[in-house]
């Protein structure tokens, strides 16, 4: 494995970049994320699903196989452009879910804050165009919009997710977009995934002839509910799936064995409590169960052939060899369905929707892959998105720059989604913001740069994790959970994750004195970060 202090110091004595530097020197930045996604979905992390384009970019780049974001979408985005946590910059929960007692309190407005400088406004200081397209849902005002958060050209959906065929909402209210600072309707054609690439090629285009580099956010809000994508794209996969979630999850991790992205005694983890065995699944739910996986398999084939598409169209402008590519999941793979978690959605849907099975995938349907697909995404990992488990937030990610030759290299240290920031201004050149930026008072990047960060391994790991009242704390090999009920025992559960990284022995009986060291680790973390818990439990 090529070291990552040496590939730091090639990358930037090859562009002769370092801070206050010539711009126009610097590199571009390309940062995907995408919605929903787990860790084996992609070819390159075990999965079966078509992904060519990203698994060549991941082989050619460096894959993070033990890095961790948020439990649940917005929390993640919020660390990514800040590299703060969440509790800080305004998402101590998401909006949508903020209890009484979290309301008005700093760090939970529910958009992101000024108390951190973002990745956006820092580079474009430095000279970089700024450009974000698809999912922001950092703040619904046009104060609180990437036009208003340093980005010079955005087209950004603003809640948490919508339609992909157009501006069906959530819960019964209707997607909102904008554009720059104006509010947008969608055109008639509009197509989610194809859209946001298409109109990020625009962006890329209008560049001026300073030669200036860019910065492009490409936010996809594939593979969030709801499940839908163009009959072509979803009748490549028919058939596809006729073996079952109980097959394809032992599957998903072979797969995930020969590609090295999970050790080799890997094992599968049970089922949730109640669901079936496929093979106790009647015929007609199992014909519904496949084509929900059909759907989210097309999803994810649409990325990664419009992301190809991208790719395509920086080699031929001549900027593909000058651009770096960062690519991630905002958050484990989504388990929920209407009848785990988001059964508030049940009299809406009846309503608004068609989920016949003739019409399942189109653009008045509306459905969730929900927990058995889902444990065979997250591989072998407990749980899924919403949870602080490890299915909830650990993540597949990559980075590749073209210019160096990573030769299919992997990276399993501890990672989290606050190292993105500091990780791009390294390669970018840029020093991060000390104390102050653009008059205003800031909070430090508690991220550290995955350059450095993971080349020292006596790095001791320390992270916290709090979302709803789900909260998470790692120390070393040992990880602390808390699941309230009734997600969870309400308790706090103690792992060693060396020993049991599927999370299944509680040694909190066992391990006495290690539970009350972790528990005080959690409450120092829960105070630097001003956390507070909620006073009820979110189903999400």
């Amino acid at each position: 494995m090529p070291s990552l202090l040496l590939f730091v110091a090639i990358f930037l004595s090859s562009i002769g970049v370092v801070a206050g530097g010539n711009p126009s020197q610097a590199p571009n930045i390309l940062l995907i994320v995408v919605d929903d996604v787990g860790f084996t979905d992609l070819g390159s992390f075990g999965g079966e699903i078509e992904t060519p384009n990203l698994d060549k970019l991941a082989y050619d780049g460096m894959r993070f196989t033990n890095f961790h974001t948020a439990p649940t979408c917005s929390p993640t985005r919020a660390m990514l452009l800040t590299g703060a946590d969440n509790h800080l910059v305004g998402l101590g929960n998401m909006h949508e879910e903020l209890s009484p007692n979290q309301k008005g309190q700093p760090g939970y407005e529910g958009h992101l804050n000024t108390r951190a400088a973002n990745l956006a406004e820092v580079l474009k200081q430095q000279g970089y165009n700024t450009y974000m397209t698809g999912k922001w849902h950092l703040g619904l005002e046009a104060s609180q919009s990437p036009a208003a958060r340093g980005f010079e050209k955005s087209y950004a959906l603003l809640h948490g997710g919508g339609g992909h065929f157009d501006n069906l909402g959530m819960f019964g209210r209707s997607a909102k977009y904008r554009e720059n600072d104006h509010l947008v309707d969608l055109p008639k054609d509009f197509y989610s995934t194809r859209f946001y690439t298409e109109k990020m090629l625009e962006y890329i285009g209008q560049r001026g002839e300073e030669e200036k580099p860019f910065f492009a956010y490409l936010a996809y809000t594939a593979t969030h509910w709801p499940l839908q994508a163009p009959d072509q794209s979803i009748a490549k996969y028919e058939g596809r799936y006729h073996q079952g979630y109980d097959k394809l999850h032992q599957q998903r991790i072979d797969g995930a064995i020969a590609k090295g992205v999970v050790p080799a005694d890997s094992q599968t983890v049970p089922r949730l409590e109640g669901e079936p065995a496929w093979a106790d699944v009647s015929a007609s739910q199992r014909q519904r169960e496949e084509r929900k996986m059909e759907i989210y398999a097309a999803m994810l084939d649409d990325v990664d052939i419009y992301v190809g598409k991208l790719i395509s169209h920086l080699k031929a402008i001549g900027e593909y060899d000058n651009t770096v590519i960062f690519f991630m999941s905002d958050n484990g793979a989504e388990g929920h369905n209407v009848e785990h978690g988001l059964a508030e959605l049940v009299p809406w849907i009846e309503k608004c929707c068609d989920n016949r099975y003739e019409n399942m995938g189109k653009a008045d349907s509306y459905l969730l892959t929900g927990p058995n697909w889902a444990r065979a995404s997250t591989g072998p990992t407990k749980n899924f998105k919403g949870a602080t488990t490890e299915g909830g937030i650990k993540a597949p990610a990559f980075i590749v720059y073209p210019q160096i030759k990573f030769e299919n290299s992997l990276q399993s240290q501890f990672s989290t989604v606050q190292d993105v920031m500091p990780t791009i201004l390294e390669l970018a050149g840029v020093d991060a913001p000390d104390g102050k930026f653009m008059g205003r008072n800031v909070l430090p990047i508690t991220g550290r740069s995955l350059l450095a960060h993971h080349d020292d391994a006596s790095t001791p790991i320390e992270a916290g994790w709090e979302l709803m009242g789900k909260r998470g704390y790692r120390h070393g090999d040992w990880k602390l959970v808390h699941l309230p009920a009734p997600y969870g025992s309400g308790n706090w559960q103690l792992y060693n994750l060396a020993e049991d990284p599927r999370e299944q022995r509680d040694l909190s009986l066992a391990h006495a004195q290690k539970l009350k060291e972790m528990i005080a680790g959690w409450e120092r973390y829960a105070e630097a970060n001003n956390v507070i818990l909620p006073d009820w439990v979110s189903g999400y």
